[in-house]
This record gives structure tokens, C-alpha cells and sequence, in this order.
């Protein structure tokens, strides 16, 4: 079995377990909805099929279950869940076994959760440690959310060495200087609606 075959089993493996713990605990709707402002049904609002539009110039070969899409890019299997009625997506990259972690790598996850991870951020879940990025529905742009992509596969590979998403360093942590802009820039270009 190849890595790449591990790695999209594992995820499919994945999305099963979330969308069945989702289900039988009532999913995000109901745990986020007392939020107070309602979600955005303008034109502008961001919607699945139009995030199904911009993966579709990433990746052709992507796999959409209802309001999930698995697809590929930079050599990552990457997972998107979204639920429109409690207008929130995640984008979620399986990183590492969660119980193989040891107390100094928690607490370097949680020092580039505050200042190298910015946008993405590190997540346990289902017995996994994740690469995630989480966000509004209605208020994610185009260029959000290609960053988005792009923070998330730079915080999962960037584990065990600079824990950063490639965007820039918040100042006052303990993460140091900045690295893999550049995956995020091709994104940009390779995502983006031409106009």
C-alpha cells in the first residue's frame, strides 16, 4: 500500500468518524445555533458549490459527498466539511497519531497555535492530530480561502520542525521567522477566478 493510499484512507476513514459523531451528537447546527447573527444568503455570500467551483481548478479528480469534498493538492489529501445552517466550514489535513505525542510537542502545538499557526491551526480529534482552518461560510472570501488551503498544508507539514503557516509570525511568541509563502502565493494564482 502506497503512503498516498494510507494518507486518503485515513482521511476518508476520518470523515466518516466526524460526519457519524456529527450526526449522532447533532452536529454543528445545533451546537452553534445560538449564534447571533443569521448566515448570509446574499449573492455574495460564500456557498459549498461555489468552494466546489475554486477546488475544482485545484484538483479535478476532487470527491464531493454532500457538503464535504475530499481533494488533493501539494501532495496533501485535504478534507473540507462545511455545515451552510450553522455557517461554518473547516478545512482538515490529518497530521499524526495524537497519542504519539509527548508533553513538549503538545506544548509547542499550543506556542504555534498562539503566534506561527495564525490562521490554521493545530486540533485533536477522533484520536488524530489535525491540521485545521476554521471560518465563517458567509464571510469567507476567495482569497481567505485559498490561504486557507495554504496555511493548513504548511501547518501539517511544518510539523516537529518550525510549526508555521507560512503566513507571517505574530509578535510576542515563541516561533520564529517565516517560511513557505510561497505554497500560498501558488494557490492564489492557481485558485483565483480569472476576471
Amino acid at each position: 500500500m502506497t503512503h498516498a493510499t494510507l494518507i486518503r484512507m485515513t482521511a476518508l476513514a476520518a470523515l466518516t468518524a466526524l460526519a457519524l459523531g456529527l450526526a449522532l451528537t447533532g452536529g454543528p447546527s445545533q451546537a452553534q445555533s445560538d449564534a447571533p447573527e443569521a448566515a448570509d444568503t446574499s449573492d455574495d455570500a460564500m456557498t459549498v458549490d461555489r468552494i466546489e467551483t475554486i477546488i475544482e481548478r485545484l484538483d479535478e479528480d476532487y470527491e464531493r459527498n454532500g457538503n464535504s469534498i475530499l481533494f488533493s493538492f501539494a501532495e496533501r489529501q485535504i478534507l473540507l466539511v462545511s455545515d451552510p445552517a450553522a455557517d461554518r466550514m473547516r478545512i482538515m489535513i490529518p497530521v499524526n497519531d495524537a497519542a504519539a505525542l509527548d508533553p513538549e510537542e503538545l506544548m509547542r502545538l499550543m506556542q504555534a497555535n498562539f503566534d506561527s499557526a495564525l490562521d490554521a491551526r493545530y486540533a485533536i480529534a477522533n484520536g488524530t492530530l489535525w491540521s485545521t482552518f476554521l471560518h465563517r461560510l458567509s464571510t469567507l472570501t476567495e482569497i481567505d480561502f485559498l490561504s486557507g488551503i495554504g496555511q493548513t498544508i504548511n501547518t501539517a507539514d511544518s510539523f516537529g520542525t518550525s510549526y508555521s503557516s507560512g503566513e507571517f509570525v505574530f509578535g510576542g511568541g515563541d516561533s520564529g521567522e517565516l517560511q513557505r509563502r510561497k505554497l500560498i502565493d501558488e494557490l492564489q494564482r492557481r485558485g483565483r477566478e480569472t476576471i
